[in-house]
């Protein structure tokens, strides 16, 4: 691995960081507290190319590597967190299960509206009853020749709300457990889409997060995403990308976290100095670098090795654990530095507290990134 990022990739970290300093960060802290869907920026980050960024430029897309994508995603995040979520649902749980299992004609349909941000994507595994057991799906699709009819319920889907087009885990046939799952690509004006409940969260509150209801949903077979039953390994491949990205996001908020800690600090006086000066304090820094320096190496590896067609799960499994519980620490340690300040909607500090425990939640818990650790080691008895 080289650990000297390439023209391409710095060209997009630093296109990145620009428009997240200039564009998202001075109206981040209004779009959270009013909930405010991003349609504007996320339009200009379609022209710039990173609702595609690994889209092949065949399909529209930027034709990037994972590295640069995982760049991105850190300074799109470190600008405003809700931003960096719709960017990495749209690219690894849309765009990259269309690429990997679709057909040619799901390809020109789906990845030329995607890598544009004409549409965005999302993806729905999560149930009422299957969050970490994610084999409990319930969402039966009938097969009626020409087209499936589906009917369920899913939860907590970004975007679900305001997204164009899904990834969808259902069940086939179930007599055969978690291979009789297959998965659909269902756009929102199929008939029986119906747009539930819209939750309201505590932090990323500018990406919206909504109840799904399937009632009846009419979905053409051409639509089906891979093969019949290959539904439950298809979810598990588009979860080893996304973490990447959600380890990305997590990275983006712990350096913004790090970074208002610092202007703050800097500028508050105790005992006649910066309390910067205060050992205490300079400790908190050093180990905030070190602890985002590790998580950028584990994210980055798993994306190198994803780059090169190497398995990644472990890696990526890793990195998702790993920057998701420093992104949380580096948050509150980020609100004690500001003190009683840290505390109010004045400062950013809380916001990134609030943006950062989701980290440890979507796309897999943080026990279930263990559970993979575990097994990778130990085996299943």
């Amino acid at each position: 691995m080289n650990f000297q990022y390439t023209e391409e990739q710095l060209m997009v970290r630093d296109t990145a960081r620009a428009f997240a300093k200039e564009v998202l960060a001075p109206k981040a802290t209004e779009r959270d507290e009013k909930e405010l869907f991003p349609w504007e920026e996320l339009k200009q980050l379609g022209k710039m190319g990173f609702c595609g960024i690994q889209i092949p430029e065949e399909y529209g897309g930027a034709g990037m590597d994972t590295i640069a994508y995982s760049l991105m995603i850190e300074e799109i995040s470190r600008g405003d967190a809700s931003v960096g979520v719709i960017l990495s649902v749209t690219n690894t749980l849309a765009g990259y299960p269309i690429l990997k299992f679709g057909t040619e004609e799901q390809k020109q349909k789906y990845l030329p509206k995607l890598a544009s941000g004409e549409w965005l994507g999302g993806f729905m595994l999560t149930e009422p009853q299957a969050g970490s057991d994610a084999g409990a799906q319930k969402t039966f699709a009938e097969d009626k020749g020409d087209h499936f009819v589906v009917n369920g319920t899913k939860n907590f889907i970004t975007t679900g709300a305001n997204g164009d087009v899904f990834i969808v885990t259902c069940v086939t046939d179930p007599s055969k457990g978690s291979k009789g799952t297959s998965s659909l690509i269902i756009e929102k004006n199929f008939p029986g889409f119906i747009v539930g409940k819209k939750e309201k969260k505590m932090g990323i509150r500018a990406s919206d997060c909504a109840q799904i209801v399937f009632d009846n949903c009419i979905v053409p077979k051409e639509n089906l995403l891979g093969k019949m039953g290959e539904g439950f390994k298809i979810a598990l491949s588009v979860l080893d990308s996304g973490r990447i990205g959600i380890a990305s996001q997590a990275l983006g908020i712990g350096v913004a976290a790090m970074e208002a800690a610092k202007e703050y600090g800097l500028q508050r006086y105790q005992f006649g100095q910066p309390i910067t000066n205060f050992q205490a304090i300079r400790f908190k820094f050093a180990d905030m670098m070190m602890k985002l320096d590790a998580g950028r190496l584990l994210t980055h590896r798993a994306a190198w090795l994803k780059d090169q067609g190497l398995p990644y799960s472990v890696e990526a499994a890793m990195a998702k654990l790993y920057t998701s519980q420093i992104c949380v620490e580096i948050a509150n340690e980020g609100v004690q530095i500001h003190g009683g300040a840290g505390y109010m909607k004045d400062y950013s500090a809380e916001r990134h507290l609030r943006d950062s425990k989701v980290c440890e939640i979507y796309e897999g818990t943080s026990e279930i990134q263990r559970f993979i650790l575990a097994n990778s080691l130990l085996g299943r008895n």
